[in-house]
C-alpha cells in the first residue's frame, strides 16, 4: 500500500520515528531515530547517526517495522517493510540521503541511509479514539498538552508546523 499525500503529510510533521529490527539470533530491537524523511509513495529514508545495532540487524534481517506517532493528536503511522543500508561510498547514498543530509547539516554525521522499501502501513490510534470517539482533534491535544505539561506556541506559518512551549 503506497502513502498518499495526506500520509505523507502527516509523517513528514513526525518528530521522532521508532526503527524495530531483530538480530540473526532472533533478538528484538527498536531505537529511535530523529532523522527521517519520505521519499516517495513506496518508500521513506532513515540516518543512521549512532545505531550500529540497527544496521548489523538490518542487513542480517531486512525485515522492519517502523512507528511514527503524533503524540498532541495521539495519532501515527506503522509502516513494515524491508530495509537496504546504505553507505556513503555507494553511489546512491548522496541522492537517497539529500533529505536527511539537509536535516543534519554539519550537527550530525551520517554514517548510513536505511532505505525502507515499503510493503504495508497501518494507522495508530491512541486508545482514546475508541473510548471517546466524539472528543474532537482539539480536546486531545489539549489533553495532550496538559499531560507533557506544554503549550503550543504561535503557528510557523513558513514551516507549517507549531511550536511548543
Amino acid at each position: 500500500m503506497p502513502m498518499n499525500e495526506a500520509m505523507r503529510s502527516e509523517m513528514d510533521r513526525a518528530v521522532l520515528c521508532w526503527l524495530a529490527t531483530v538480530s540473526a539470533d532472533g533478538l528484538p530491537n527498536v531505537s529511535p531515530k530523529e532523522i527521517f524523511a519520505t521519499l516517495d509513495g513506496n518508500s521513506l529514508v532513515i540516518a543512521d547517526i549512532a545505531s550500529p545495532a540497527s544496521v548489523r540487524n538490518a542487513r542480517a534481517n531486512p525485515k522492519v517495522c517502523v512507528a511514527m506517532v503524533d503524540v498532541f493528536r495521539q495519532r501515527g503511522f506503522k509502516i513494515t517493510g524491508t530495509a537496504r543500508i546504505i553507505g556513503p561510498g555507494e553511489a546512491d547514498f548522496a541522492t537517497l540521503g539529500r533529505d536527511l543530509l539537509a536535516k543534519a547539516g554539519d550537527a550530525f554525521p551520517i554514517r548510513h541511509v536505511i532505505l525502507v522499501h515499503i510493503a504495508r502501513i497501518s494507522r495508530i490510534w491512541a486508545p482514546s479514539y475508541s473510548l471517546f470517539p466524539g472528543r474532537s482533534e482539539e480536546a486531545r491535544m489539549q489533553a495532550a498538552y496538559r499531560t507533557y505539561g506544554v503549550q503550543p506556541h504561535v503557528h510557523d506559518i513558513d514551516s507549517g508546523s507549531d511550536k511548543y512551549v
